[in-house]
């Protein structure tokens, strides 16, 4: 059989059949290929020489044009290395060698490439695992009034799971260190978990008082709905809608449907109230209409100038006013309010009468003009005096005060004139 290469170039086979190969280090022994030529013995253990030099060449290849890994190219060399040292061929050996060292280098390369890589990605991954761990330990840390607990939970759910995706996918952090970040993270997690539990176990008191202090106004909500005394049940509906808000949220279900009953009983009430209203207001309606001609002949009262007559045709408009009954309650302060008008005014009047014919008032008048009236001449004798003697700056001070109560004298001689009137 035809040799694939010259590998057959390094044997020989002796006289009694035995092959041998030529090493660096001399002969050396590989076998024997029974009932065959020479030519056909060299050619048999070369060609397992040649298949141990395309596996070497193969792997060489892998190694520096693939992806193999340094650590898979290892193992296979390590294999290969077994194989040449084990093998009985014929052919270069030393070239072999040569070959395997080559691997060997390239792998020994590789490794450091893939190393500085490792490194860049677990770099990667510890921000990427620091930021999981910072972003839940700022969860965690906001306060219970400005936590927003379902978005929180949800996100702490995300970065669980993103926790576990980067642990199966992502490079894999020292052991010392991923330990000392699960263990912050998982305080965060429990954290938020024992803060969540108990701000929803105080919530479910919250709602469960709410709900029975509800239960408390809804029936006494429906007791009232049929109640006919419109006033107080109306203060009293105001009342229970102040402690309704008062009392707080029950859970969603519970608060609507309490809400429901609630209503419907305020809505009963209200709706009779309103039937009777618009009932009442037929009625009124016609009563305005009576009042408003009556404030016509009270305000024809006005100005007063016959205070006697004047207070005669009042009382006897006011007697009917009364009779006329209630107004609707849209109109009802206007019209109060302009009667109250003339009523003042009549009223106003006759106090300024009595104040000028009141004798205790006129004398009290009377005796003020008399004291003036004297105090005037005093000062003016002063005065006559002070100008006799030359004594101008006594004159000055004397004919201040004279001026003064001159004044005085004035207005109270006007107002004892309006007595005598």
């Amino acid at each position: 059989m035809t040799p694939t290469s010259n590998a057959a170039s390094f044997g020989r086979v002796a006289e009694d059949g035995t092959v041998f190969v030529r090493t660096p280090d001399g002969e050396r022994e590989v076998g024997s290929y029974p009932d065959a030529s020479h030519d056909e013995a060299l050619a048999y253990f070369a060609r397992k020489y040649d298949e141990l030099a395309a596996s070497a060449a193969l792997l060489l290849q892998r190694v520096v044009q693939t992806d193999l890994t340094a650590g898979a190219g290892g193992e296979q060399l390590k294999h290969l290395r077994t194989g040449v040292r084990e093998a009985r061929v014929v052919g270069d050996l030393a070239a072999l060698d040569a070959t395997l060292e080559q691997i060997a280098t390239a792998l020994k390369a590789k490794g450091q490439v893939e190393g500085e890589a490792r490194a860049a990605a677990r770099e990667v991954a510890l921000t990427a695992r620091e930021a999981l761990v910072a972003e839940a330990e700022k969860i965690a840390a906001v306060p219970e009034r400005s936590m927003q607990w379902k978005t929180s939970t949800a996100r702490m759910r995300e970065l669980l799971d993103e926790w576990k995706n980067a642990q199966r996918t992502g490079a894999r952090l020292e052991k010392s260190v991923e330990n000392a970040l699960w263990t912050r993270f998982s305080a965060a997690r429990n954290g938020f978990d024992k803060a969540r539990r108990t701000h929803f176990a105080a919530l479910d008191d919250e709602h469960t008082h709410a709900k029975a202090r509800k239960r408390e106004l809804v029936t006494e909500a429906e007791k009232l709905s049929t109640s006919t005394e419109w006033g107080p049940t109306a203060g009293a509906f105001k009342r229970l809608m102040s402690e309704w808000k008062r009392a707080g949220r029950a859970s969603r279900s519970d608060d609507d449907k309490l809400w429901e009953r609630f209503k419907a009983a305020q809505d009963t009430f209200f709706h009779a109230k309103d039937e009777v209203v618009a009932a009442e207001n037929v009625e009124f309606e016609a009563n305005l209409v009576v009042k408003e001609g009556l404030l016509k002949e009270a305000e024809a009262i006005l100005p007063v100038k016959d205070l006697a007559a004047a207070k005669s045709s009042l009382r006897g408009i006011q007697d009917r006013w009364d009779a006329a009954g209630k107004v609707p309650r849209k109109d009802m302060e206007r019209v109060e309010k302009a009667m109250r008008r003339v009523e003042t005014t009549v009223r106003d009047a006759e106090n300024t009468r009595w104040k000028k014919t009141d004798p205790e008032i006129a004398a009290r008048a009377n005796s003020m003009v008399t004291q003036l009236e004297r105090a005037v001449a005093d000062l003016q004798a002063d005065l006559d005096k002070a100008t006799a003697a030359g004594n101008e700056r006594k004159a000055a001070e004397v004919r201040d005060s004279l001026t003064a109560r001159q004044a005085w004298l004035d207005q109270a001689r006007g107002g004892a004139a309006e007595f005598g009137e």
